[in-house]
């Protein structure tokens, strides 16, 4: 696992795929995994620039650092840098495992069909959740310019240093709440892994909630204990 991209959702991440492993095996102890803890400063300052090439030879070096340890498959505990996803698994010697292919999935078998994307201002701007919800016949829906502003200054500034606040918890519902009544949606992806720390609940704002973290652990146990 390339954890450090966000420290907060990496320790939610160990605790996660724990808890799912002893969900699925019987014995007490934890799964084998290899966590590649990086600095995130540099990572940051390249998708606020708009600047991907470094972006991708930086976490090239970090996945193969996996490969050279041991890894038989990889993840990325952010859903930011599955900006560069494909570009990532053309150079990676080992399979990566897609954080939003699983979170569609689970959107389809839900029969959920048109559903709202909180995350980072990168993410909810870019093509990646829309084109891979769009293969199957499924539609994302971005808050306003507004919301969008308010939600990245959040996570930045509160979740991502592990930050929770009751109030900006509330205003998060609002935007769900708002949502559902002017766009339609029939659902909300946590498109962003800090938002599992402050949107715990099944539900938001009267909709399910999509928790990308924990699709993302069902699917790398899933594929461990298959492997």
């Amino acid at each position: 696992m390339i954890g450090g991209t966000g420290p907060e959702s990496t320790v939610e991440y160990y605790r996660r795929l724990i808890a799912a492993y002893h969900a699925r095996v019987s014995e007490s102890g934890a799964p084998p995994i290899i966590i590649n803890s990086i600095d995130n400063k540099n990572l940051v300052k390249w998708f606020t620039a708009g600047d991907l090439p470094p972006v991708i030879n930086f976490l090239a070096a970090e996945i193969d650092r996996l490969a050279h340890a041991g890894a038989e498959f990889g993840l990325i505990a952010a859903v930011t840098p599955h900006l560069v996803f494909d570009e990532l698994q053309q150079r990676a010697r080992i399979p990566l495992l897609s954080i939003v292919e699983a979170t569609a999935d689970t959107a389809a078998k839900a029969g959920l069909r048109r559903l709202a994307l909180f995350g980072t201002r990168f993410t909810m701007q870019a093509t990646l959740f829309p084109a891979a919800f769009a293969c199957r016949r499924l539609n994302i829906v971005v808050p306003n310019k507004e919301e969008q502003e308010f939600i990245h200054e959040k996570y930045m500034g509160e979740l991502f240093a592990g930050t929770i606040l009751d109030e900006t918890r509330a205003a998060l519902i609002d935007i769900v709440e708002t949502m559902k009544q002017r766009n339609n949606v029939d659902g909300l992806i946590l498109g962003g892994t800090e938002l599992s720390l402050i949107l715990r609940e099944p539900t938001a704002g009267g909709l399910p909630v999509l928790d990308s973290t924990q699709i993302h652990v069902e699917a790398a146990i899933e594929r461990m204990l298959r492997e």
